[in-house]
């Protein structure tokens, strides 16, 4: 924690709130001439933090508290019946790890879901460029997740590989494929990666209560919120 102590953040002018329209938001980044460690990057995860692109942040609004770190403890976690279907539905799925990097087939699939779900966002339109500086960044703990059937890409997990856990960056997948479910497919597969690495977490973000994009992620149980600075286990 004492090095924690020498670094310095930088907040935003209060702007438009991406999630409740009615509120104004403000950002704390890191410092962006801070080199990207990762065990400083664990213990900011810890701290509510998150990584877009080359950026560490968390919420940092003056007038409102909905933005609450989430994660999912790997060791009591046991899939609803629900969610035992899907990853029964998808065993033909296979997934690799790759490096992040730039190429048609990824833009495509991410082109696709951004115009299909995320049209009202601050994401849209996306570009080459959008995408490259969001996503694909040359850093050692990052990885592109592909699931793939009979060589079709189908969803990309972008995720990092940290000391305490897996940090779910984001994921972009198939929404042709609906009856695979194909997000929440994402998510278990990480549970159990990180499982498999001996990881403690998964960090999911952030969840809003009043924002429904975010319900999905108490579907995980447990599931821990950072209320007041502590883990707090939502049963």
């Amino acid at each position: 924690m004492t090095e924690l102590a020498r670094l310095k953040f930088y907040a935003t002018q209060p702007h438009s709130c991406s999630y409740l329209p009615d509120e104004q938001a403000t950002t704390l980044f890191l410092d962006p001439s801070q080199p990207m460690d990762v065990n400083v990057y664990a213990d900011l995860s810890e701290m509510g933090f998150r990584r877009s692109g080359d950026h560490l942040y968390r919420p940092h609004c003056q007038r409102c508290s909905a933005c609450v770190p989430a994660r999912i403890p790997t060791a009591g976690f046991t899939p609803s019946r629900q969610q035992k279907r899907i990853l029964k539905r998808n065993q033909d799925v296979q997934v690799t790890s790759t490096t992040p990097r730039f190429t048609e087939e990824y833009f495509d699939l991410y082109q696709r879901y951004i115009e299909q779900r995320h049209a009202d966002g601050d994401m849209f339109p996306p570009s080459r460029d959008q995408f490259s500086t969001f996503l694909v960044r040359d850093l050692p703990f990052s990885r592109f997740y592909e699931f793939r059937l009979d060589g079709q890409l189908l969803a990309v997990a972008v995720t990092d590989l940290l000391p305490n856990g897996l940090s779910a960056v984001y994921t972009f997948y198939e929404l042709s494929q609906e009856r695979r479910s194909l997000g929440r497919l994402a998510i278990l597969w990480q549970i159990e990666e990180a499982r498999r690495l001996n990881l403690d977490a998964v960090y999911l973000g952030y969840w809003i209560k009043n924002c429904q994009k975010m319900s999905y992620k108490t579907q995980y149980r447990p599931i821990e919120l950072l209320i007041n600075q502590r883990w707090v286990t939502l049963n």
